[in-house]
């Protein structure tokens, strides 16, 4: 590491803190949730079932659960921060390659590809973050949150640069291909905007990593209302933009939704940072979790504009606040030299949890029912999420 990493690290933590969230952006913001707005265009032009559509996003949780599992390996080997960078890079192509195909195996296997990227990059930019935040103690809830929030500005981006690119392409064939090589483009071009402050955080001794400490029993309940919140949230971000256009809403108030849920999430850094650095066990989780199942239910019982707002927006400021307390949570109880292992061990119940999700949900949505029951099913989930995270109590250890 250059001799000024940890004096710039030191001097612009919110600099730092906001070109990580870059990496966020990248692999939630747009690599996963772009797809939302894209979904309604490509179901219609390649003649898709809900059933498949919502496989698509199985599929790329399905990568990033692969690349849960490598991500530690990956770290000890070549360091936090070039499996930071490579995921990006990596996510970037493969978004580019979905603007070139039509064929669903095709599309399903770069989705694979581009979970496991996103793995790569969510993880170690957790872990940078977390080392960020040994810097600024006192400010660490909000640095982690500031992170995670990044996610935000990839929605918002997205819902910005996907109906602009398909207005742009009225008349080709295959519109939405547009979309796709915009997307890419953006992620490309991020990813040189944070490789330089990325590179000025030590991750190298947490990505080696000591004796693991992490016990998978001591973490069950918390493991449980993750796994839970996967299942349950991935189905709205799935399908909320179809059920609007189904329920009539126009594009551009569908544009503003999206929008306004991005801006929630970047702001959720600021809106939950008191209380992530407060709670030790599992109170975070359950809280977060039980607002989401609220937020889901919201279009389900009612269309009126006003309360579909407040369901975006409460949902946008609060979904990647429960991503943001398990890191919270592994900080509080585990040595630093576990951290990797607690991370990946959340992070991997979380993608498994997302390649349920949206499965079951465009199952059940194809029945009698529709999308509605389907997001029952996502309020069910995180509702039990929440009652189980409620049971995760605080380990012996400190940091």
């Amino acid at each position: 590491m250059p001799a000024s990493a940890p004096a710039f690290a030191m001097r612009h933590p919110l600099l730092t803190a906001l070109a990580l969230s870059f990496g966020a952006a990248i692999s939630l913001g747009i690599s996963r949730f772009s797809y939302a707005l894209l979904l309604p265009p490509m179901r219609t032009d390649l003649d898709w079932s809900y059933l498949l559509a919502g496989a698509m996003n199985t599929a790329n949780a399905f990568g990033y659960f692969v690349g849960a599992l490598v991500t530690p390996a990956l770290m000890r080997r070549a360091g936090a921060q070039a499996a930071l960078i490579g995921g990006a890079l990596l996510t970037g192509v493969f978004m580019l390659l979905s603007g070139f195909v039509t064929d669903a195996a095709m599309l399903l296997l770069q989705r694979v590809l581009a979970g496991i990227a996103s793995a790569f990059i969510f993880i170690s930019g957790g872990l940078l973050a977390a080392r960020l935040g040994t810097l600024h103690a006192k400010r660490a809830g909000f640095l982690i949150g500031l992170y995670y929030g990044g996610t935000g500005f990839g929605i918002t981006l997205s819902s910005l640069l996907v109906p602009a690119a398909l207005d742009a392409a009225q008349g080709n064939a295959h519109a939405w291909q547009w979309a796709w090589l915009v997307l890419g483009g953006v992620c490309l071009v991020m990813t040189l905007l944070m490789a330089f402050p990325a590179r000025q955080i030590d991750g190298g001794a947490a990505a080696a990593g000591g004796p693991s400490h992490f016990r998978v029993h001591a973490f069950a309940f918390g493991l449980a209302g993750y796994f839970m919140f996967g299942v349950g949230y991935i189905g709205y971000m799935t399908f909320i933009i179809a059920l609007l256009k189904e329920q009539g809403m126009p594009a551009a108030t569908v544009t503003w939704f999206y929008a306004l849920l991005g801006l929630a999430v970047v702001a959720s850094s600021r809106i939950w940072a008191r209380m992530l650095d407060r709670f030790k066990g599992g109170q975070s989780l359950a809280i977060l979790n039980g607002l989401l199942a609220l937020a889901t239910l919201l279009p389900v019982v009612t269309a009126a504009p006003v309360a579909v707002f407040a369901s975006g927006i409460l949902f946008g400021a609060v979904f990647l606040s429960v991503v943001a307390s398990t890191t919270a949570l592994v900080r509080h109880n585990l040595p630093a030299e576990a951290w990797p292992a607690g991370i990946s061990g959340f992070t991997t119940v979380f993608a498994f949890g997302q390649i349920v999700g949206p499965t079951i949900v465009g199952w059940i949505s194809d029945a009698a029912g529709g999308l509605q029951r389907g997001l029952v099913f996502s309020a069910a989930a995180l509702l039990l999420g929440a009652l189980l995270a409620a049971r995760q109590r605080p380990l012996q250890h400190r940091n």
